[in-house]
């Protein structure tokens, strides 16, 4: 492999939707498409959205049937971006087609690497990632799971391309579910909690435009600050919750509703669904 530092070698993402687009545009940011990357779609329209992009070929498969084949053929790493239902035909249909020593890496929420293997054949490199949408922004967190067949060198190239969009962590593939549940499902927490703190504040006599103001721009300036301060989320907390002052009231309002207990069983919710995807229902 290339030296996964400096470039990348040539790329297929099939199945460039929202999360498979969000890579790409990572790559493209960070000058990563010189080895060539040819993104597929269904439609035209699709297809035009993402064809002026430095180094990127893009292709509507109703105007070009064979383009997933074509791209898989041509590509080292074949990223599966379609929805998980279409994964093992789409499997069948670029197995006959892969370059020798291709690496193969799953989008799709709740296919295993068994699927892969058995679709593809037990020696073909495969990886299973699970990004999440903060990656359109490049500030995602990306979950990537090994196969057997994969090796260090593999996996260090794969790092590499969601480096792109964000940070990466390692995981064995019996932990991807639960991590699915908690950076994969977990923006739409925290969209949830600034709702309602917006509800909160409407409540409290602001209109909606203030409100949003005031609890969107709280959130995204105190992620911020947590993401620059050299302390953990408690420590913050503590800092701003004087003793026997109103944020302490606050919090004590909001740790007598167990929050601890309903994410637990939020994130249990997650992944009894996974699971169920998993199992194809």
């Amino acid at each position: 492999m290339t030296d996964a530092t400096t470039s990348l070698p040539p790329i297929a993402i099939l199945g460039a939707g929202s999360m498979g687009g969000a890579i790409l545009r990572g790559l493209v940011a960070a000058g990563l498409t010189e080895g060539g990357v040819t993104a597929t779609n269904r439609s035209v329209a699709k297809a035009a959205e993402l064809a002026e992009l430095d180094g990127v070929t893009s292709v509507a498969l109703e105007v070009n049937p064979a383009g997933n084949t074509d791209a898989a053929a041509a590509a080292d790493i074949v990223l599966v971006g379609v929805k998980p239902a279409m994964v093992p035909d789409l499997l069948d249909e670029i197995a006959p087609h892969l370059r020798p020593g291709a690496i193969v890496v799953s989008l799709a929420a709740g296919v295993t690497l068994d699927t892969f293997a058995t679709h593809l054949g037990e020696g073909v490199s495969t990886l299973r990632s699970m990004p999440n949408t903060p990656s359109l922004v490049g500030q995602g967190v990306t979950g990537l799971a090994a196969g057997s067949a994969a090796s260090a060198d593999d996996v260090a190239v794969v790092r590499a391309l969601f480096e792109t969009v964000g940070s990466v962590l390692e995981v064995p593939e019996s932990q991807i579910d639960a991590l699915s549940t908690i950076s994969g499902s977990g923006p739409a927490y925290v969209f949830l909690l600034v709702e309602e703190f917006t509800k909160a504040a409407v409540r409290m006599g602001f209109d909606d435009d203030q409100a949003r103001l005031l609890a969107e721009q709280t959130f995204i300036g105190a992620t911020a600050l947590m993401a620059s301060a050299e302390v953990d989320p408690a420590e913050l907390r503590r800092r701003v919750t004087s003793p026997k002052g109103t944020t302490e009231r606050a919090v004590a309002v909001l740790q007598d509703a167990r929050l601890d207990d309903t994410f637990t069983t939020a994130a249990e919710a997650a992944l009894a669904r996974a699971k169920e995807l998993a199992a194809g229902n």
